[in-house]
């Protein structure tokens, strides 16, 4: 093991006690990523020494002001004038606002027209100046306003350990020697134990989570040196530097930041046994995936990973066209992992039936994903998406293929046209606190927007028959899915504006020509699972399902030209 940092950082809110119990002023008002209840035993603790304070939450402001302070409800109209530009960033630090109001009022938008800190809130004849705090990237950050008597003698930004602690991790993986040639490690990882706000919200999937968004800014900020370091632009899927392992916990005082170079822990949660797939209500651990596949028909295939799990496929031979079904790539993303399973079954009873089946490709970043949902379960874990070199699989177009060797296997037995390829994105919202709020390249993906179709084609080809077949079917087949996309798209509708493509038949579909795919047409589902459980999440696989179904027999009807 080699240690990179190991470090503590004092507690934000416990200096500003100790400063003001010991120099009491008349009043201080501050910005923290505390949780409520934090806050205001500071602030009765303060009181008692004299001192009146008003402890707020730097991270999401607008949002907590309706949680904490809000007491306008009941009057028709919300109208809130967001801080001026940044596009639509302040329109998404809001988020849920329309979903928590719910029917009560109707949120409005509108975007300042001089440059201002502050949202300002409308609802009938009253008014709210709500402050955000933010530097100059529009990062949310602390702050400290000071008053003696009626003068105010402090109003700056405070730097707290949240923000710390993130630069501190991140300087300390800039500033180690790195080896020349990749992979540069095994396992980096980035351990943070911090206080914070954890708080689930009552509308959907919605959490306040400054642990799951330092998890964010950790991954894909040394991730982004890496490619930098490299000479690759942000957007590059490609690089192999190693796994890259956030560990952020929960403590009640000071922040502990340890960054380590490190072998990594196998970790193998173990099967339990056949899983009732039609019922199930959370993903699949590797052991499990591999003994349904053992349980299917047909000639069984596999590649090893790179951390020596077995990525397994299975080929069902038959007189009609050659379909590949694949899932799993983005380990985090699961609901395909059950619903390519599941539709393997129905397959199965076709006559004629020609596929093949690999239903977890990333079997490494399963296993992390499992891993750290032990401790947070409600997180998005984007460290397990990639696979344990660090790369997007389906990135590889040069040998060694490793886990994308499965896939490629498929298609050569199948001779495949069509590759159904399951996917999924955040349930809820989505956030990279310390760089700019909104992630980098990941814009449109910051709220869910409902389940959604996105096909490439190559040049020449069209699809648009077969696209159109599917969509009315998946669209009239289930009411739940057409209330559950009526629900999320009000929403992004509220928070962000129109939908960036078209909806077919209600479903918005993403229609895209160019050459990355190894097939003709590559069909990419895209349904908002990540740490869902329960009852939507097993209408997320069901309706993976539903989609590998109604796409097989409409391509082996001849719909896809």
């Amino acid at each position: 093991m080699t240690l990179l940092i190991d470090t503590v950082i004092p507690r934000t809110l416990a200096q500003l006690i100790e400063r003001f119990t010991a120099n009491p002023v008349t009043r201080i008002e501050a910005w923290l990523f505390e949780d409520a209840a934090a806050r205001r035993a500071a602030e009765q603790t303060l009181a008692r020494a004299g001192v009146k304070a008003v402890l707020r939450s730097a991270y999401k402001p607008l949002v907590h002001f309706f949680l904490e302070e809000f007491d306008g409800t009941g009057m028709g109209e919300i109208a809130v004038q967001t801080p001026a530009g940044k596009g639509q960033r302040f329109r998404l630090e809001a988020y849920p606002l329309a979903g928590l109001i719910g029917d009560a009022a109707t949120l409005r938008f509108v975007e300042g027209t001089a440059l201002q800190s502050d949202y300002r809130v409308t609802a009938g004849n009253r008014h709210w100046q709500v402050f955000a705090p933010n530097d100059d990237t529009a990062s949310p950050c602390g702050w400290l306003r000071v008053w003696q008597g009626d003068t105010l003698t402090e109003d700056a930004a405070l730097r707290t350990e949240c923000e710390i602690a993130c630069d501190a991790a991140l300087g300390a993986v800039r500033r180690h020697a790195w080896p020349a040639t990749l992979p540069l490690f095994d396992t980096l990882e980035i351990d943070i134990a911090t206080t914070g706000i954890e708080r689930r919200l009552s509308f959907g999937h919605e959490t306040i989570s400054t642990f799951e968004g330092l998890h964010e800014d950790c991954y894909y900020g040394a991730l982004e040196f890496f490619k930098a370091r490299a000479g690759l632009a942000d957007a590059d899927r490609t690089l192999q530097p190693g796994q890259i392992v956030p560990l952020i916990s929960q403590v009640d005082g000071d922040t502990r930041v340890a960054v380590r170079l490190t072998t990594h822990r196998r970790v193998d949660p173990p099967a339990g046994g056949a899983v009732a797939l039609d019922t199930a209500d959370r993903s699949l651990v590797p052991a499990e995936v591999e003994l349904a596949v053992a349980a299917l028909p047909g000639e069984p295939f596999s590649v090893t990973s790179h951390q020596g799990r077995k990525v397994a496929g299975v080929h069902v031979r038959g007189a009609l066209p050659g379909l590949v079904v694949t899932a799993g790539q983005h380990a985090n993303e699961s609901s395909g992992v059950v619903g390519a399973l599941r539709a393997a079954r129905h397959l199965n009873r076709e006559r004629g039936a020609h596929y093949a089946l690999v239903p977890l490709e990333n079997p490494d970043g399963a296993a992390l994903h499992h891993h750290l949902q032990e401790s947070h379960p409600a997180h998005m874990a984007h460290a397990a998406r990639y696979t344990a070199l660090g790369d997007d699989l389906e990135a590889r177009i040069t040998p060694p293929f490793g886990e994308k060797a499965a896939r490629l296997e498929a298609i050569e037995r199948t001779g495949a046209r069509l590759h159904l390829s399951l996917h999924g994105y955040p349930a809820h919202e989505w956030t990279r606190p310390r760089a700019g709020y909104v992630p980098r390249y990941n814009e449109l993906w910051t709220v869910p927007k409902g389940f959604f179709l996105i096909l490439r084609r190559h040049p020449g080809h069209d699809g648009m028959r077969f696209l159109n077949a599917l969509t009315e079917e998946l669209q009239s087949g289930s009411a739940e899915l057409a209330e559950f996309n009526a629900s999320q798209q009000r929403m992004w509708h509220a928070h962000v504006g129109e939908l960036p493509f078209e909806r077919i038949n209600g479903i918005p579909c993403m229609v895209m020509t160019d050459k990355r795919s190894t097939v003709p047409f590559t069909l990419i589902t895209e349904f908002p699972d990540e740490t869902v459980r329960g009852p939507a999440f097993r209408l997320a696989h069901t309706t993976q399902m539903r989609t590998v179904l109604a796409a097989a027999h409409l391509y082996w009807k001849g719909l896809l030209d």
